[in-house]
């Protein structure tokens, strides 16, 4: 939110010395994240004046308008100035910038010939300076303007201020406005305050204004208007509300609405302006019917859901309520009768309309914080002054106020937690004076009264805490929060409160002793040498949001049986498109390598190691755990199991080329084989040895039947790798023959100790054999059996190639392997390395039918 100070200092009397540095470190104490703070002199630098038109001469010839203009700027004589323009007149003061200054963005100006004369300067518009956007026409100051020619413009349009600009957390609603911010300033600096909203604001008339009903009251607790009759639609709007909305990055648009944006910069109340004379029939406030149509203010046609609010007359929806209005009954050119309208609404259900529409407007950002109920009245009374007072018209003695708004309910608050919480040690009365000052009124209870109003005010999580200071002999305090604080609901609030207000800096900074020789835990320590292994084989880790759509499963084409089906729902997802937690990291990768794809990058290899979640059917709804005190075990256990399981998981996904081409030959094209070696690369940094892992045939979705191995460690399946589906590639617009991996972490036993190998200094033997197998024969089995007769001779076994052709025969193929041989203690003989060789395949004849090939 952007603020100018001089509209702060309107209302709290800050300190004339106050450096921006003073600034800044009040506002960050107060808990108020300072994003920048721009004096804006300093945007433009170098002789910056009012200037008066003496001349305008029109040049012709030209394919725009030239105008060629003698401009005094107090030097004496005149200045010639070619300006592009043409909204001035002879006597019109406008705004110079000399030779030798320099505009926002580093435009620097000075004398030049252009369009065949001299031009010694350059006539400003709003947008050159920076104040607004506005770039139709040069800025001519009004009439009344008292400057002289000559002197500084920095004053006349607002370039002399400064401007915060401050990032207002979701907890810190009332922070959203000039009051707000005011407020704090005051508190923390200590000097008086003039609050905006503290005035006498007439009541309900037995009349409306208008007709309205509020068929929900949950939804919209409080619905205030009042009409104002015979403006003058083209009255503009003040400059000074204009620079004031334009500083905080709002576009005057016309007179009624500035004032609506402008009371919600000042209050922190969203308004809305309705063009009386273009309503049907009376207003209702009601929930939307699914599917209703409505075209808001900025021309999008929005199809609404059940929970969403709107306002409606006769022809429908013309509203959609807190967010935006519609273009139906919004304020136009010639409108002359104008209905205000102040409300109060649910922060929850706006909140998830702004979501559900991606229309995250200034209103919408200030109901989901939180707004004060207690100012639709102030509001509507403000506006309708000003807009009188700036375009005339008449305002209507009825007013509206429909007010269901139940008051806050009060807080029993122990007077010593926040010093048992923070470390310092408050007085009781300093707790009093702090949360009165931003506020709240305290009051001390009995401690024979202290159980039932607790209860009724916060529920069982205040009333341990009441209960605690009953049994500490000292009574409680019962502090009713003001209405701007919706946020303040439950003692740890106010003890957060009374921490801020006495400065955070206080808070001692004491840090737990941390224990010796704990280090990184054994599953930490796989994963990170799995994630190391993954990107030493030269793939790219990504970090994907784990949540999903309903259409994951369906477009990874699971069957309806599936587990990975049943997924956790989020109770308020980010997207409503994605509501869903994920069951495989496959979902979310795979949209990271179609982004991936889509952005140019063809040869693509991801990996992302995270967790998935798996609901648990018999779980039941987790135990209200207040934050006064520690839960006990019990409570905590019964939290736990409400928890869905998060095993670990780790996936790989490949398109394109895994090995590039170029002037050394082709490249190679990441298959089916490459994600199963990625599983056996994750099994290998898992600590998992060789002959524990099997690779087998299988079939599991997403991945092409034929084409689909399951990863197994002693006889478990811990994972799946292949090419993917052509309907799930297809479905996900992915390249043809792209490949995955998939890995349950969590599932893959503690790895083994390893002893330290022993090295033999002797030659090896090494022998090739070729054996003939059925098709079907996982090569692993045939690894597996010849390592298994070879004996302790046998050093390692590799496939090094696959055949299969006519001369084997239908349904046969052959497996070359290189077996290494080497005895500890000598130099193998001839003969000792045959006999083992022979032994081996003779333990793959007997195990799986297997035939030396050549033999």
């Amino acid at each position: 939110m952007r603020i100018a100070l001089s509209w702060l200092r309107e209302h709290v009397d800050l300190p004339a010395d106050l450096t921006p540095q003073q600034l800044e470190d009040t506002l960050v104490g107060l808990g108020l994240e300072v994003e920048s703070i721009v004096d804006l002199a300093g945007t433009v630098t170098g002789p910056l004046v009012v200037g008066e038109v003496r001349e305008i001469e029109e040049l012709t010839g030209f394919k725009k308008p030239i105008r060629f203009c003698r401009v005094d700027v107090g030097t004496g004589e005149p200045q010639e100035i070619v300006c592009g323009a043409t909204n001035f007149a002879p006597d019109d003061k406008v705004v110079v910038i000399l030779p030798g200054g320099v505009l926002p963005g580093g435009f620097a100006i000075g004398a030049r010939k252009t369009y065949g004369r001299n031009s010694n300067g350059m006539i400003c518009s709003a947008r050159e300076l920076g104040v607004s956007d506005d770039h139709a026409g040069i800025i001519v100051l009004p009439p009344d303007v008292t400057a002289a020619p000559g002197d500084d413009a920095r004053p006349v349009v607002g370039l002399d201020d400064v401007v915060v600009d401050v990032e207002i957390t979701p907890d810190r609603g009332y922070a959203m406005s000039v009051r707000g911010i005011a407020r704090e300033l005051a508190q923390a600096l200590g000097v008086p305050w003039r609050d905006p909203a503290a005035v006498d604001a007439p009541g309900a008339t037995d009349t409306p204004a208008y007709p309205v009903e509020v068929r929900d009251t949950v939804g919209c607790d409080r619905f205030a208007a009042r009409m104002v009759r015979g403006i003058d639609p083209t009255a503009p709007t003040p400059q000074w509300m204009a620079r004031r909305l334009t500083t905080a990055g709002i576009r005057s648009i016309s007179l009624a609405v500035d004032i609506t944006n402008y009371l919600m910069l000042e209050l922190g109340q969203p308004m809305h302006a309705f063009d009386a004379d273009r309503l049907a029939g009376p207003l209702v406030v009601r929930r939307a019917v699914a599917g209703e149509k409505l075209t808001t203010l900025d021309g999008v046609a929005r199809v609404l859901d059940a929970e969403d609010m709107v306002i409606c007359d006769d022809t429908g929806p013309i509203s959609l309520a807190a967010v935006m209005g519609g273009e139906t009954s919004e304020v136009v050119p010639g409108t002359r009768d104008v209905l205000f309208e102040a409300a109060h609404w649910d922060p929850v259900t706006v909140g998830r309309t702004a979501r559900r529409h991606k229309l995250f407007s200034e209103a919408a950002k200030r109901w989901e914080r939180g707004v004060d109920p207690a100012l639709p009245l102030v509001a509507i009374d403000r506006a309708v002054r000003l807009l009188t007072e700036y375009a005339g018209g008449e305002a209507g003695a009825e007013i509206l106020d429909i007010d269901h708004v139940a008051p806050p309910a009060p807080i029993v608050l122990d007077a010593g937690l926040p010093g048992r919480r923070t470390g310092v040690a408050y007085p009781p009365q300093r707790v009093v004076d702090l949360l009165e000052a931003i506020g709240c009124t305290v009051a001390t209870a009995s401690t024979a009264g202290v159980a039932s109003a607790t209860t009724v005010a916060t529920g069982v999580a205040t009333a341990t805490s009441a209960a605690s200071a009953a049994d500490d002999g000292a009574a409680p305090l019962v502090v009713a929060p003001p209405s701007w604080r919706p946020d303040l609901t439950d003692p740890a609030d106010l003890v957060e409160e009374v921490a801020r207000l006495d400065g955070y800096d206080n808070v001692p900074s004491v840090l737990p002793p941390a224990p010796a020789g704990r280090g990184l835990t054994a599953a930490q320590r796989r994963r990170r040498s799995v994630a190391r292994a993954l990107a030493e084989a030269g793939h790219a880790e990504v970090l994907c949001y784990p949540f999903v759509s309903p259409q994951a499963a369906d477009d990874l084409g699971l069957p309806a049986d599936d587990p990975r089906r049943d997924a956790v729902r989020l109770a308020n997802p980010l997207a409503d498109t994605d509501p869903l937690l994920r069951t495989s990291l496959l979902p979310p990768l795979l949209a990271a390598l179609r982004r991936n794809i889509g952005r140019g990058q063809r040869d693509v290899a991801l990996y992302e190691i995270g967790v998935v979640f798996q609901p648990r059917p018999d779980a039941a709804a987790p135990p209200p755990m207040g934050v006064d005190d520690r839960p006990d075990d019990a409570v905590f256990a019964a939290a736990d199991a409400a928890v869905p399981h998060q095993p670990w998981h780790v996936a790989v996904v490949l398109a394109g080329e895994l090995e590039p081409g170029g002037w050394w030959g082709a490249g190679r094209p990441a298959s089916w084989a490459d994600a199963v070696e990625a599983g056996r690369t994750v099994l290998d940094a898992a600590g998992i040895p060789a002959d524990r892992v099997e690779v087998r045939a299988g079939e599991y979705a997403p991945w092409h039947p034929g084409r689909c191995a399951e990863l197994l460690v002693d006889g478990v399946v811990v994972g799946h790798a292949g090419e993917l589906h052509p309907a799930v590639v297809a479905a996900l617009e992915l390249p043809r023959r792209t490949c995955a991996m998939e890995l349950d972490l969590d599932a893959v036993p503690p790895a083994p100790v390893v002893p330290a190998p022993d090295f033999s200094s002797f030659p090896p033997a090494l022998i090739d054999v070729a054996l003939v197998v059925d098709e079907a024969t996982p090569a692993a089995q045939v690894r597996a059996a010849l390592a298994a007769g070879a004996g302790e001779l046998l050093e390692s076994v590799r496939l090094f190639d696959v055949y299969a052709g006519e001369q084997l025969g239908a349904g046969r193929k052959s497996l070359a392997y290189k077996l290494v041989f080497r005895a500890p203690d000598r130099t193998l003989t001839v003969e000792e390395a045959v006999a083992a060789r022979d032994a081996a395949v003779a333990e793959a004849a007997s195990r799986l039918g297997a035939t030396l090939r050549g033999a």
